[in-house]
Formats: C-alpha cells, structure tokens, sequence
C-alpha cells in the first residue's frame, strides 16, 4: 500500500505544548503549559464583537482584511513604532498571526533555501519550515541572558540563506532582543540579502526596569530593513483573545501580495465580526497597554518568588509571560520524567524544555511555566508546588 500519509506531515509530530494542555485535563492539573489567558477577554472589546454580530458583518471580509480594520492596524502601527504603511498595499489580516508566519513562509521560500532559527524557538517555526521546503540553520541562544554569540550567528549566513525568524518579545525565554542585537543581524540581512520575518505578537508585554534601557524594538524602523521585513502580529496576547484568531503581517507591496495570495488559498479570510471588534481593541490609549503590562508583571513576579521558593532556577524574563527554569536540583533524569511527575503527582501541567530544541538533550533539564492566569488559578498552582519542597 502506498504512504497515506505525506513526507512533510509524517516529519514532525502533534504540538508538544497543546499536547501538555491535553494532559492537565486528563489529570486534573493547574494548566500552566499553554499560554492562553484562563480570565476573561476585556469586556468592550467583546461587546464589539457582539455588536459586530448583531450588526450583520457575518460574510466574508476582503480576502486579505476588512478595509477598516487595514485602517486601524497602519493607525497603530504609526503611534506605536512610528512607521508610515500604506493599508492598502502593505498589510494582510490571517487566521492568527500563526497563520501569517506559515504564509509569508510558503509565499519567500523555495525548496532548498535557508532559513535561520534562534534555539529554543517557538515550536511551530520547524514544521513551517518544513512544510515550505526550507532548510532550518540554528543558532543558539545561551542562558542566563539568552545571548546568542555573533560568530555563530555569523557563520549561518550564507548565499543559500532566504530569510531569518526573529522573535520579541520571545517564546520561550522572555528575552528582549536589544537594540544592539537587533542592529547586527540587520548588517548581516543587508549584507546578504536576507528577510528578516518577525513575530512580535508579545509587543506589549514586557516590563520597564528603570536600571536598564529595556524597551520593544521592532526591525523595520532600523535603517534599512523597511524593505526586507516582514513584520507579524496579532490581537491574541494583547486582547487576551487566543480563540479569535485575527493575525496579521506588515511587509512592502510586492512580499504582501505573495503573502496574499498564499493567504487567499489556506483560509480565505479572518472571521469578519472579530475583524469589526478588532478596529475597537487597536484603537485603544496607551492606557491600556500600560496597565497590560502591570497586570502582567504582578503575576510574573508572583510565580518567579514561588518557583524560586520550591526549588527552581529561574531565567527571569523581560517580556511575554513565561519563565524558563532549569529543573537539575530536583534530580530526575530528563524534562519528560520532570514534566510526567508534576502533572500525575504534584497537579501542575508545563512544558518541557525539549520541544524548544532541535536536539532533546539541549533542554533535557528545563520546563517552561506560563503566568497569564487569574490569580485564584496561580495561587492554586503554588500550594501544589510546595509538594517539592
């Protein structure tokens, strides 16, 4: 019999994270694996929605968004970064900003081109690969700092290198990548003519230290990568609507259309009346970004003092909302034992450090713990953790 099933989807396995989601509910755990927020979204931005719905926007939208809401996203996108784009010609709205990143991939990668990675990395960033015919070079990032070194880096480039994925706010680590940082793997786009594609869907949350110039710095406003990035983003973390699934992606005219049509072909379009309650949310006043970030650093320190309480070595983080520990004081093998044992006997679902890695044994002694839960629900999930002690 031949294969049913392709050489692209037998080459990686089911999502690791919505997997450990899985879990905690067959056994009862503290969900703190997945990072959807477990309060409820804001409710004017649901009453948006509501209305939208009420209103009859239930059709399709424009394949590649709502006029209003292109409106809304350039409007944004100048307040907050400070850059001119053309909604009409510099802006497609996707199924999720996972699905902009899986688009933009298939529509700038030929088989064979090079696409580089910073480990640990999103989970989702092999199999798009993968699934464009790419061919993933990684480049590690070390901790404390998550740091990644500059000949490494270097040495990846090459003339076969098409794009570079660029997460900041990042998943897993929380690292900020730094204006310096950002401004050397620019020259080395600029020098080989290279796309940078960045995720930035954790844009606003992250946590100003007055002892450090810590801030979100988004690779297009660098000179000279107006033109060769390929800015993504979304509504789910900011909102706190992960079930919407409203993506989008900023890049110039002729990278739009590709992404466009590819867009065009996977999904059609983002459901409509969430599109209408996204023109609500993006017109929101720093205000509320400002309090995003409050909210946010209150539950991260919180779990930090609980993780550090119990045992863990944390890698604190300056944005998103999760904190990756090193988990070697406990003495269990690997992160799957780790990760096995805290779900069936101490009830508190994470991620192991593994999946973030293209070799297992990279993230064999970390887990990775997400804080955007109600308070009641971390709470919960500190006096199962004292079970550790």
């Amino acid at each position: 019999m031949k294969n049913r099933i392709s050489r692209k989807a037998s080459s990686f396995s089911e999502s690791v994270i919505r997997e450990m989601s899985r879990q905690a509910l067959l056994h009862g755990a503290v969900n703190l694996s997945q990072g959807f927020p477990d309060f409820p979204a804001p409710a004017d931005i649901k009453q948006a929605a509501i209305e939208a719905i009420e209103n009859d926007i239930n059709q399709y939208a424009i394949t590649w968004g709502a006029k209003r809401l292109r409106d809304a996203i350039a409007a944004k996108t100048k307040w907050h970064l400070g850059l001119e784009i053309d909604p009409d010609r510099e802006v497609v709205v996707t199924c999720g900003s996972t699905e902009a990143m899986i688009a933009t991939m298939l529509a700038v990668m030929d088989p064979g081109d090079e696409v580089i990675v910073f480990e640990p990395y999103y989970e989702n960033y092999g199999p798009d690969a993968i699934l464009s015919d790419a061919v993933t070079r990684y480049v590690t990032l070390h901790p404390p700092d998550w740091v990644f070194d500059p000949d490494e880096l270097r040495a990846a480039f090459n003339e076969r290198t098409k794009a570079i994925i660029i997460n900041t706010p990042h998943n897993p680590t929380g690292k900020m990548f730094s204006l310096e940082e950002l401004r050397f793997i620019a020259d080395l786009c600029i020098e080989h003519d290279v796309l940078a594609l960045t995720d930035e869907i954790y844009e606003h949350i992250w946590y100003p230290d007055p002892s450090r110039n810590l801030r979100h710095n988004a690779m297009a406003t660098l000179d000279g990568m107006r033109d060769r990035t390929v800015t993504i983003n979304g509504m789910s973390k900011t909102y706190s609507v992960t079930g919407w699934r409203v993506g989008y992606a900023i890049a110039p005219p002729d990278l739009i259309n590709g992404i466009r049509q590819v867009h065009d072909f996977l999904t059609v379009g983002a459901a409509a009346p969430l599109q209408e309650a996204g023109v609500y949310a993006l017109s929101l006043p720093p205000a509320y970004y400002e309090k995003l970030q409050t909210d946010y650093r209150k539950r991260r320190d919180f779990l930090l003092g609980v993780l550090e309480e119990v045992g863990f070595r944390c890698y604190k983080p300056d944005g998103a909302y999760y904190i990756m520990t090193d988990i070697s004081e406990f003495g269990f093998a690997n992160d799957i034992e780790f990760t096995s044992h805290l779900i069936r006997e101490i009830g508190v679902a994470v991620v192991p450090g593994s999946s973030f890695y293209r070799h297992p044994d990279m993230g064999a002694q970390q887990v990775r713990f997400c804080y955007c839960k109600r308070d009641e629900t971390l709470q919960a999930a500190a006096q199962r953790l004292q079970k550790l002690r």
